[in-house]
């Protein structure tokens, strides 16, 4: 039968739930994937095949053991700004659109995931549904392939998600059911209510108004937690705290900042702030400029702002600066487009930083997962060895007689403190977090401990949901006639 689980607005906790129900169904023995049709994300992944998928996606196969696939997120849309957007669609760059004019593509865009759904389905059994947004948006039923109309193709259980952190959670799940079409009402299986800070057992005088006012079971009250899984969109980035970590990193927050997930696990070890264009970088160990999903306007962002000459003057005073994707671009020499990155032909002077040129000469991106070795170039690299990540990025860099950072991918100056490549993910891996914090403690006369071992955030996961969820009711949905 499979599973669909649709949310009252953004951000309730939609993908982590989905993940979590993945690693429980595979922990009890059940194959499983994950399926979104549309998602709207600059956090995104590369398949093995080299396809690029929402990072969600790719986070929940994990958690069901499965190979990530194009199947599982059919159609990813990446805000590029004023209005436009590119469709990826089964992994490769599609077109470019107004997003008014992306609903003229929904008809065909719907039979696409259908199909995508069915080969997961004939492949793995039960999928796991994820809708996008809120699942009542009235004035797009007509046209809402991510919720209504796939709904209405798949005919699936639906688990609604309500996030009562932000409050109003009564009328976030009355007012959804009871704006949902009538043939899609009675889908509704269960209410999760998602984020409640403290004993949930308080909320038990709740779950009974809930059930009288929907008829529609509550299946469990979830606590927030931080689960350590890499965040889905742009909103998560208000949710991060900043630590007291004396060892201080900026990320600059750039306007179309993309993959910022790769930051996560440094998130956890230093103190790092997504500092906005303009604001002081003064007093941070080091300055990283991330992806973005248009580098030559973030670029004018950051000439304009005073972020430019900033980072520069930051660099000479010793302080190491680091590119990833669209950020290694900005820091070469020059920058020159053909019209495929800014829509019409230009060259720019980038930072300087680095002796590279960047040359943007199609539409076409560069997706695949790499296994390199740093160069043994300066006191971080030098100290890395083997990684892995994967690449996404429109435009070819020519590194000139510049050092390279990793003998597959980026540049790196002559004293090794300023470095850039195309490897996504690379601060996701111990040890480069290791490798750049132990510098910039010994510099700084601190003691540095290393990574700490999180465990297996899938399995942590799967048993906040046995704990507080009724899974064995929601395997039963899932899978009518289950004995859990």
């Amino acid at each position: 039968m499979s599973l669909m689980v649709l949310g009252t607005s953004s951000h309730v906790g939609k993908s982590t739930l989905v993940a979590g129900i993945c690693r429980v169904l595979k922990n009890r023995g059940i194959t499983n994937a994950p399926f979104k049709s549309q998602n709207m994300s600059l956090n995104s992944w590369v398949t093995a095949d080299g396809a690029e998928i929402g990072i969600a996606q790719a986070v929940q196969a994990h958690a069901a053991g499965v190979e990530p696939s194009a199947d599982m997120n059919p159609v990813l849309l990446k805000p590029k700004g004023e209005s436009v957007c590119q469709i990826v669609l089964l992994g490769r760059p599609y077109q470019d659109v107004q997003i008014p004019d992306y609903y003229c593509e929904t008809d065909s865009l719907l039979q696409e995931a259908v199909a995508a759904y069915r080969r997961l389905e004939g492949a793995y059994g039960e999928i796991i549904v994820e809708g996008a947004g809120g699942a009542a948006e009235v004035n797009l039923y007509d046209r809402d392939i991510a919720n209504i109309q796939l709904a209405r193709a798949l005919r699936l259980p639906i688990l609604l998600v309500a996030d009562i952190e932000r409050g109003g959670v009564f009328a976030q799940v009355y007012g959804t059911i009871s704006l949902l079409p009538e043939d899609i009402r009675p889908l509704v299986a269960g209410i999760i209510v998602n984020k409640f800070r403290g004993d949930p057992a308080l909320f038990a005088g709740g779950i009974r108004i809930l059930e009288e006012l929907t008829a529609v079971p509550v299946l469990g009250v979830l606590p927030f937690a931080e689960t350590g899984i890499p965040s889905e969109d742009s909103l998560s980035i208000a949710d991060k705290m900043t630590s007291g970590n004396p060892i201080r990193i900026a990320v600059v927050r750039l306007p179309r900042i993309a993959n910022f997930t790769d930051f996560e696990l440094l998130e956890r070890c230093a103190a790092v702030v997504y500092v906005r264009p303009g604001e002081s970088l003064d007093g941070y160990d080091c300055i990283i400029i991330p992806g973005t999903k248009n580098t030559l306007e973030d670029l004018a962002v950051l000439r304009s702002s005073g972020a430019a000459d900033e980072i520069c003057r930051r660099r000479k005073d010793g302080v190491p600066v680091i590119g990833i994707c669209g950020g290694f671009q900005m820091l070469g020499d020059h920058l020159i487009d053909a019209g495929f990155e800014s829509g019409e032909p230009v060259e720019v002077e980038g930072l300087g930083l680095l002796r590279t040129i960047t040359t943007f000469s199609s539409y076409q991106k560069t997706t695949r997962q790499v296994r390199c070795r740093s160069g043994d170039v300066g006191p971080i690299l030098s100290r890395i060895g083997d990684v892995e990540g994967y690449e996404i990025h429109m435009g070819e860099t020519d590194i000139g007689d510049s050092l390279p950072a990793f003998d597959e991918t980026g540049a790196v100056s002559g004293d090794g403190l300023v470095f850039g490549t195309y490897l996504h993910g690379l601060f996701m891996l111990p040890p480069v977090v290791d490798a750049l914090l132990s510098f910039l403690s010994e510099r700084r006369g601190l003691e540095y401990t290393g990574v700490t071992p999180a465990g297996d955030p899938y399995d942590r996961l799967a048993s906040i949901l046995e704990e507080h969820l009724d899974m064995d009711r929601i395997t039963r949905i899932c899978i009518p006639g289950h004995h859990a």
